[in-house]
């Protein structure tokens, strides 16, 4: 999609186009979300006051239910309301809370972004860094650990890593929190869990694309010139290497935006992706679907930003 010739279209002409592009993306979303709700069993107004009311319904609450959520309609007409909505902005409201779900989705999220930017943090210093070692001590010790521990972060499930945290730290230090949402304290296990995982393939990128260009004309002619391997590395391999490694950067903090649901459930923090989870089990429809759908659109947004980013790292690639 891009090309490296010297006519560069601008960068707003590059950046709509990949908006129109999200179009279709975000209408194959809309209508899976929409039509996977619809293929769930049973009656999707008696799941909904179930988990919204409990005990026995009515067959008259549910037919007025049906009523007010144009669930009587055919299937088409109730997606159109559905995408017509939000592109307004309404996502509906939600069964659970009476509220607008676009109300409830803008105030869980900084609770979410919140998480996810330590996790990503967490995840840049610790990858970075560990790939960095193994690269310039390449087949050391310090090579041996820095991939042994990215080998058990990309193999240990969140939730697992999130218990022996609140254990050790929580239960037996008593160190931090186990849950919550004052101070960074409650910030420090569910940041260092969501981020240790995607560390391990930072760092496995960050090493490989070192190695790689290590190997390079232009590194050999910098060090023929007497130039250090530090020097070497800082001034001319850096840069270059983080090229693949910021497209890593980009995907795993969308998918820490919108895959935060284990662990905000774990540590019990009101966060999107435990609405989510709650939204499921109390079968509130609209709240499933507009959440979902808001973050299905954020994690698009994110891969844009780092697309854009690509000529702040590189001036050679041109937008097309």
């Amino acid at each position: 999609r891009r090309s490296r010739t010297s006519q560069e279209p601008p960068l707003l002409i590059y950046i709509g186009r990949r908006l129109i592009q999200l179009v279709p993306v975000l209408l194959l979303v809309s209508v899976i979300v929409f039509f996977t709700m619809h293929l769930l069993p049973g009656d999707p107004t008696e799941l909904m006051l179930a988990g919204a009311e409990g005990g026995m319904v009515t067959p008259e609450r549910i037919d007025e239910l049906k009523e007010i959520m144009g669930l009587n309609d055919p299937l088409p007409v109730q997606y159109w309301r559905f995408i017509s909505g939000a592109v307004r902005g309404d996502l509906g409201t939600s069964i659970r809370f009476r509220t607008p779900v676009t109300e409830l989705v803008v105030d869980r999220m900084p609770y979410t972004v919140r998480l996810a930017l330590v996790g990503m943090a967490v995840a840049i210093v610790l990858g970075v860094t560990l790939g960095t070692l193994a690269a310039i001590f390449r087949g050391g010790w310090i090579d041996t650990v820095a991939m042994a521990l990215s080998f058990v972060g990309a193999s240990m499930p969140i939730f697992w890593l999130g218990l022996l945290l609140i254990l050790f730290f929580s239960i037996r230090l008593a160190w931090l929190p186990t849950s919550g949402t004052s101070g960074w304290q409650a910030l420090v296990l569910p940041g260092f869990t969501l981020g240790f995982v995607s560390s391990a393939i930072i760092s496995r990128l960050t090493r490989s694309s070192l190695l790689e260009l290590m190997r390079e004309d232009f590194v050999r002619t910098a060090r023929s010139k007497g130039l250090g391997s530090w020097g070497v590395l800082v001034r001319h391999v850096a840069k270059n290497a983080m090229i693949p490694v910021i497209t890593i950067f980009g995907l795993q903090f969308g998918g820490m935006l919108a895959g935060t649901v284990i662990t905000e459930v774990v540590f019990s923090r009101p966060g999107l992706g435990r609405l989510v989870v709650n939204a499921i089990l109390w079968k509130d429809y609209p709240l499933i679907q507009g959440t979902i759908l808001f973050l299905s659109v954020l994690y698009m947004m994110v891969n844009l930003v780092v697309d854009v980013a690509y000529a702040w790292l590189d001036p050679r690639i041109r937008y097309a």
